[in-house]
Formats: structure tokens, C-alpha cells, sequence
């Protein structure tokens, strides 16, 4: 009997896992946006020592792991599951960090929506008593997204102002099953949804739906309400998605207008730095989480937060097929206190 099942599609956390500490490394344009000063570490070259973007981002989620390991006073050796994924072709960003590490490895694959994907199998494997210590981690990288699925870095295509801006950046949260908190406490799994999109420059039209749809049933499944929390924040919709999302909450009886916002709307200044529609990647949700909420709940600041990373499960070849863009949201619920 699932005992921990309640509604739908979320589970309440017996057992809590609390997170002990947290990890994110941004690039150069990252590191210029109005967040700079919650990053541990700002690039001055995206490349980082490299020969290709590509393992610029290894590296980058590579390294924001044993930071997050090394800001818990722990070594890799005591992390018993290592949880990750990125947008790259058969997530090798992921695979050959994980090569590096040593750690039990579980590979995952949920677009921009991996942040909150990691964090709820890894809060369930600690709350389900598999496992004391694990890391949650994913990363992406503008340069090598870019030319995986939109246009070749050197063709200088126009971008159209629907189009956001891939975040190169990489966060790791370590959680465990002692600890002072923050705590996870619920975990809201998503639905595919798909409106029918086709167009890869609009992530967040194409995005908005499931998060609508995860967000809707966490309040149905848990009871909570919008005023239940002191930030509600989307994993890059940025802000064609935001408000869409705002717009169609509404109409279902949720006004989010007060402490709603979006991790790709947050992490740059749309206007000053040319990112059109905000930040998207794997990364956007990552680095604001694990840098911003999750310092400004150490400080007091949030008390509780629903964290709802989306993803586009389309590939470079679907979108030359003319596929649809599905959609997927996953939320987790991160409280300061645990009743």
C-alpha cells in the first residue's frame, strides 16, 4: 500500500530529507545578471580551460557536485546515489561527470524540468531509508545547446523575442537524512502535456501547460493553497510562459500574482543583457535554486517554497519532423520547518 501517496500524483515525505548544502556555478552573462552575488562561482571564460562547449559542461556539473560535497564536509566516497542529467545527446555531460566521480549513478532525462526531477528521486530514495547521503545535480551550457538544437554558433541566425536564452551554468544540491533543513517535504510528479506546439524558439508557450497542470493538482492533492507559500517559482517559462501561466491560473481559481515568479525571468535582466524572452536550460532552475532560494531560505527570508522546473521533451530531430513539443513540470515542496 503506497502510504506516503496522497491524491493523484504526490507524495508527503514521512522523513524528510534535509538539504545540507548546495553548489552553483555560473558563466560570464550569468555572472553580470541581477543574481551574481548568490553564485559560488562566475566563469570569466565559458570555455573554462576546455577544447569544446561540450566539456566546458562536464566540467561545470562536475564541479558544482564536489563543491556541494565539499560545502557538506563530506568526501564523494560517503554519497551513496548521485542523481543528474543535462540536454546534451544521451546526457553526456552528466555521464562523463558521473565518470569522474566514483558515485552511484542514476542518468535522467527531463529537459529544463531535471532540477526538480533529481530532487524528487533523490528525496524518495533518502525518505524511503535506501540511502543516508545523495547529490542532485544537472547542468546546461548556451554554447553547446545552441547548436544541438537550434542553428550552427557561426550561422548568426536572428532570434526572435519568444526565443530565451540558454543558461550556462551548474548546480548540485546534497541531501540527507539528518540535517537542519531546508527539508523536502512533498513531491508533485507531472503529466506529459502537449498544445501542439512546433516552434523550438517558443519554449515557453510550449512549457506553460504542464506546469499549469502540476501546479493545479499539488493544490488539489495537498490542500495547500497560493498564499500557503512564500514563493511559488517555474523553471524557465521566462516570461511568455509566465504569463500564461498567470492568465490561465487564474481562470482556474489560483491568483499567483503575488508571489509568483520564474527562474528565467530571474536569473538575467531581459532588457539590458539582450536575453529576448529570459533564460531557459537545464541550468536556469538549477543555479537559482541551489544559489538564490536556497540562501535566501538559510537566511529566513523564504520559509516555504514550491519549486516547479519544466521541460520540452523534443529532440533536434523531432522538431525537423515536425513533431509536437511535449511538456512536463515536476514540483517539490522545500520548507525551512518540518510540523
Amino acid at each position: 500500500m503506497a502510504l506516503k501517496r496522497i491524491g493523484t500524483q504526490t507524495v508527503k515525505l514521512s522523513n524528510p530529507p534535509s538539504i545540507i548544502s548546495t553548489a552553483s556555478i555560473v558563466g560570464p552573462k550569468e555572472g553580470e545578471g541581477p543574481l551574481k552575488d548568490y553564485f559560488d562561482v562566475i566563469l570569466e571564460d565559458d570555455l573554462w580551460g576546455q577544447d569544446s562547449f561540450e566539456k566546458s559542461e562536464a566540467k561545470l556539473q562536475e564541479e558544482a557536485i564536489k563543491l556541494a560535497i565539499q560545502n557538506a564536509d563530506l568526501s564523494p566516497n560517503q554519497i551513496e546515489y548521485l542523481f543528474s542529467g543535462d540536454l546534451l545527446n544521451q546526457i553526456t555531460s552528466s555521464g562523463y561527470a558521473a565518470r569522474q566521480l566514483a558515485i552511484p549513478y542514476f542518468g535522467l532525462y527531463g529537459a529544463c524540468s531535471t532540477m526538480t526531477e533529481s530532487l524528487s528521486l533523490g528525496a524518495m530514495i533518502v525518505d524511503g531509508g535506501f540511502a543516508d547521503k545523495v547529490v542532485c545535480a544537472t547542468s546546461s551550457h548556451f554554447s553547446s545547446a545552441e547548436r544541438q538544437f537550434r542553428f550552427p554558433l557561426e550561422y548568426g541566425a536572428q532570434r526572435p523575442f519568444s526565443s530565451q536564452w540558454t543558461v550556462t551554468g551548474a548546480g548540485a544540491t546534497v541531501l540527507s537524512s539528518t540535517g537542519k533543513g531546508p527539508y523536502i517535504t512533498y513531491v508533485t510528479t507531472g503529466k506529459i502535456q502537449d498544445y501542439g506546439l512546433v516552434d523550438a524558439n517558443n519554449m515557453g508557450g510550449a512549457m506553460a501547460p504542464a506546469a499549469i497542470d502540476t501546479i493545479s493538482q499539488h493544490f488539489k492533492d495537498t490542500g495547500y493553497n497560493p498564499e500557503d507559500y512564500d514563493l511559488i517559482i517555474t523553471g524557465d517559462l521566462a516570461s511568455i510562459g509566465k504569463s500564461i501561466l498567470l492568465d490561465l491560473m487564474k481562470k482556474a481559481g489560483y491568483d499567483l500574482s503575488k508571489n509568483y515568479t520564474d527562474c528565467g525571468v530571474k536569473i538575467f535582466d531581459n532588457v539590458k543583457q539582450d536575453t529576448h524572452a529570459g533564460g531557459s536550460g537545464c541550468g536556469c532552475a538549477a543555479v537559482v535554486f541551489n544559489g538564490y532560494i536556497y540562501k535566501e531560505m538559510v537566511k529566513g527570508n523564504l520559509n516555504r517554497v514550491l519549486l516547479v522546473a519544466t521541460g520540452a521533451l523534443h529532440s533536434s530531430t523531432s522538431i525537423l519532423q515536425d513533431e509536437s513539443i511535449p511538456g512536463i513540470a515536476h514540483a517539490v515542496t522545500i520548507d525551512n520547518m518540518v510540523f
